[in-house]
C-alpha cells in the first residue's frame, strides 16, 4: 500500500450527497477480486452514456460530457471534494479500489458511511471529515486548476489562498497511512513473535503439526 504523507493535487468537485457504492462501482463489476483495473468503471453510469460491462474497452464508449470527471479542467485530479454520507449503501471494498485505481488519494466530505470510511484506510485513501460549512466554502472556491495541499503529519489542508484547515484523524489510522501499512503489513510487523509462538506451540502440541 502506498504511504501518504503530503499531497498537493488538483481537486475534482462532485457536488452530490448520499453517493452510494453502487454509483461508485456498479454491481456488474464486482466479479473480480484483483483490486486493480476498476478505475475505468468508476462512477460508470454517470461517466458514460451507455451501459458498462466488465472487460469493456472504455476508450471507445460515449462520454457524458456534463459529468465532472469528464471535463478537461479536472483531468488528473487526486482529491475528490464531495457532500455528506459519501460511500453509503453496500459494504463492497471494490468502491475504494475503483477510486484508488482511478487516481484519487484523498476524499473530503462532511461525513462518510462507516464501512466505506474504514475501507479507505485499508486501501491507501485518506478520507477527511470537515464541517459542512467548510466544505461549502471549498465548493465555492473550486475553479479551474484549484489545488489543495494536504499534510497528514500536521493534519492540515492548505488552500491556494493560504488558508489552513485542520482535520482530525485517529492516530492508529494515521500511522497506517503514513507508513503505508495494510492489514497484512501490520501483521508482518509481528512476524518474529508469530514464529516464536508457533514454534513453542509445536513443542506443546506436536500432533497438530504432524504430516
Amino acid at each position: 500500500m502506498r504511504a501518504f504523507t503530503t499531497l498537493t493535487a488538483l481537486v475534482a468537485p462532485l457536488d452530490r450527497a448520499n453517493v452510494d457504492t453502487d454509483a461508485i462501482i456498479p454491481k456488474q463489476f464486482l466479479k473480480s477480486i484483483r483490486r486493480a483495473g476498476f478505475g475505468p468503471y468508476l462512477f460508470d453510469e454517470w461517466r458514460y452514456l451507455d451501459h458498462g460491462e466488465p472487460e469493456m474497452d472504455c476508450s471507445n464508449r460515449p462520454l457524458n460530457k456534463d459529468f465532472v470527471l469528464n471535463q478537461p479542467q479536472y483531468q488528473g485530479a487526486e482529491i475528490l471534494l464531495t457532500r455528506e454520507n459519501f460511500g453509503c449503501g453496500s459494504s463492497r471494498e471494490h468502491a475504494p479500489w475503483a477510486l484508488e485505481d482511478y487516481g484519487f488519494r484523498a476524499i473530503i466530505a462532511p461525513s462518510f458511511a462507516d464501512i466505506f470510511y474504514n475501507n479507505c484506510f485499508k486501501n491507501g485513501i485518506l478520507p477527511i471529515v470537515l464541517d459542512a460549512k467548510v466544505v461549502d466554502s471549498l465548493f465555492q472556491e473550486v475553479k479551474d486548476g484549484y489545488r489543495l495541499t494536504i499534510d497528514l503529519e500536521k493534519q492540515t489542508i492548505t488552500t491556494p489562498a493560504g488558508r489552513v484547515i485542520s482535520f482530525e484523524i485517529d492516530e492508529s489510522r494515521k500511522h497506517r497511512l503514513v507508513n503505508g501499512l495494510d492489514d497484512i503489513a501490520l501483521t508482518l510487523q509481528h512476524a518474529d513473535e508469530i514464529k516464536a509462538y508457533e514454534s513453542e506451540r509445536a513443542k506443546r502440541a506436536p500432533w497438530l503439526f504432524a504430516d
